[in-house]
């Protein structure tokens, strides 16, 4: 079994914002293997699917950003999967927009979702993978421009990365996060 998270903010004044990237690709990557009917459980939503004989659930927590270990820790403790197999999807400042950075551990960086992740599983040996969401205009505060919501050409850019993702997220669930890595990590020129 593994479980592949989104992270983001639950309800319709956060959708479509900088902050919901996790929570966005989820819904493009359930569209993309023919789930719906999400349900609600686990302080989030989550859907499934087989592939490869094997159980693969979709989640976002429903604990706001800087709360996700909560529902990460409730649903994986409750299908007892190994943290090596939990793959994590979420937004990144300090990257190129849409750009894709995939690492299989390491720490939290300034992200409070992920701080929050590797405390309460009381461990950063995981897959991530960050996505690029931009940088603020100058004199615009974080906090506002995490909240902000994307521009249409700036949604048809993360559609593309989303393919990307989601082909990393195949790969994964063969159990070949590495050439993932070697695929579609983000290298400067």
């Amino acid at each position: 079994m593994k479980l592949i998270v989104g992270l983001g903010n639950p309800g319709v004044k956060y959708a479509n914002t900088r902050h919901n990237i996790g929570f966005m690709f989820i819904d493009k990557y359930a569209e993309i293997k023919k789930c719906d009917c999400f349900k609600s459980k686990f302080n989030g939503e989550f859907v499934s699917f087989m592939e490869n004989g094997e159980n693969i659930i979709l989640f976002k927590p429903h604990t706001y950003m800087n709360l996700s270990g909560v529902a990460v820790r409730e649903i994986a403790s409750y299908y007892h999967i190994d943290h090596k197999d939990i793959l994590v999807v979420y937004d990144d400042k300090d990257i190129p927009f849409a750009a894709l950075r995939l690492r299989e551990k390491g720490n939290a960086g300034s992200h409070n979702g992920m701080k929050n992740i590797i405390e309460l599983l009381q461990d950063n040996v995981f897959p991530r993978i960050r996505v690029g969401m931009g940088t603020p205009v100058e004199g615009q505060d974080m906090v506002s421009f995490v909240l902000s919501k994307f521009s249409q050409d700036e949604i048809k850019a993360l559609n593309v990365s989303f393919e990307n993702v989601a082909k990393a997220c195949d790969l994964f669930i063969k159990n070949d996060f590495n050439r993932a890595m070697n695929n579609y990590n983000f290298r400067k020129n």
